[in-house]
């Protein structure tokens, strides 16, 4: 029995344990005795499987033998981490809130999980909070978010809260998509996240309303979505995931099904909105040289590149040039300019090229060869851009990633996998 706890609780844990040790688990944990697989299928419902990212969020369900990635009511797959408070009292979540940024910044919220489990006094909480347009201050000993949630009625909020309003909307898109309540998640967090944070973020799903049955670490997760505990003997793999905020690298051992996280690097703050201000500043340049205007005192004009920007980067990954076309730009003057692959890798090469000092450090401190990784996974959005795939292929000596799996939905698509075998759905393998 003390074998299963540990099986449960550690940051290893079975893929292929048998569906009536995992019953045992759910049975010890939560105090409930049920009478059989549908009694027990009855008590948890269809499991939802999050991906609660620094940047964009996503779920996805374990459903008919396979795994569905759920569009939001925007029809997107994924949906920005962000919360809104407007002057009229609304509150807007998801792609709504991230479009307040520029007109409201002092009340649209994000980077929560920057945030998240973490002391004032720690050290990365007071630098974050420098950049963050909105106010954090103190409240026991922790940082608390403070915003006008309408007519100047100041409130504070912890960053747990606004996560649980994220993961109220994740919950709310799985359940238009399946037609019913909502009750039980399988949750990731970095492979870093201290036990405060991991606790914070199952605390941000009680308060959606959510039974966080387990917390899994991102990396593993996109590594159950490749299927990877299902291959025979040893394998050493390695996940480099490049989101819209944060990069990490991870090292991952497996061995029968049990994964372990050996080694873990990366820079908390690195990933495509840095990629996207490269880009803007350029434009930003260009358009005074052209017209003698900066658009910078503009905050609407500047919301209207970053969005721009942003989609044209997205184009790139598929394409050699995208045009961006602004009308209204700037003083009732229409944008328009081309953006070529070549000049986006330019004007990012050194941030591209940074992210390999993280893979060589992780590959020393795991005491591994670069020939000693059986596997490459990427993951985040930011991985679809050719150059980064390129330089990841040069430094592994040619070694291609797996592919198959949107890489901004792996992680989401690996939790909805583990929330498939909780469900008690069967052929999750």
């Amino acid at each position: 029995m003390v074998s299963i706890f540990r099986w449960y609780f550690s940051d290893r844990f079975e893929y292929k344990a048998a569906k009536m040790k995992l019953l045992w688990v759910v049975l010890l944990v939560t105090g409930t005795v049920f009478a059989d697989d549908d009694d027990k299928k009855e008590s948890v419902g269809t499991v939802v499987g999050i991906d609660l990212g620094t940047t964009y969020s996503c779920v996805g369900v374990f459903k008919n033998g396979r795994v569905e990635i759920i569009a939001n009511d925007q029809g997107n797959r994924i949906t920005p981490s962000y919360v809104a408070f407007t002057s009229e009292g609304e509150r807007l979540i998801g792609d709504a809130a991230k479009n307040q940024l520029t007109s409201n910044p002092e009340n649209t919220v994000f980077d929560a999980k920057r945030l998240i489990g973490r002391t004032w006094g720690d050290s990365s909480v007071q630098q974050d909070i420098k950049y963050l347009p909105f106010k954090v201050t103190e409240k026991e000993s922790k940082p608390h978010i403070q915003v006008d949630i309408g007519g100047g009625q100041m409130k504070t909020f912890a960053p747990e809260e606004i996560s649980a309003m994220v993961l109220t909307k994740m919950k709310e898109t799985a359940e238009a998509y399946l037609g019913k309540k909502v009750t039980h998640a399988v949750v990731t967090v970095p492979a870093y996240f201290n036990d405060a944070q991991r606790q914070a973020t199952k605390d941000a799903g009680t308060i959606a309303g959510l039974n966080v049955m387990r917390i899994i670490n991102e990396p593993t997760a996109a590594a159950i979505a490749y299927g990877l505990d299902k291959k025979d003997g040893e394998k050493n793999i390695l996940v480099f995931d490049l989101g819209g905020g944060t990069f990490d690298v991870s090292i991952l051992t497996i061995d029968n099904g049990v994964f372990e996280v050996v080694a873990t690097n990366g820079d908390t703050h690195l990933g495509g909105e840095d990629f996207d201000q490269r880009v803007m500043e350029h434009f930003i340049k260009l358009y005074k040289k052209k017209t003698g205007k900066d658009v910078r005192k503009d905050n609407r004009a500047v919301q209207k590149l970053r969005r721009e920007v942003e989609k044209a980067k997205r184009a790139l990954s598929a394409q050699h040039q995208a045009r961006i076309e602004i009308e209204s730009f700037f003083e009732g003057e229409d944008f328009s300019e081309t953006l070529t692959r070549a000049k986006f890798e330019e004007l990012n090469m050194d941030l591209f090229r940074s992210t390999m000092k993280p893979v060589q450090k992780v590959l020393e401190d795991a005491d591994l060869k670069k020939s000693d990784i059986d596997e490459i996974v990427l993951v985040g959005g930011s991985t679809r851009i050719p150059k980064i795939q390129q330089l990841v292929k040069e430094f592994f000596n040619g070694k291609e990633p797996s592919r198959g799996i949107n890489p901004d939905e792996a992680v989401a698509y690996g939790a909805a996998v583990q929330a498939g075998v909780l469900s008690g759905e069967e052929d999750t393998g």
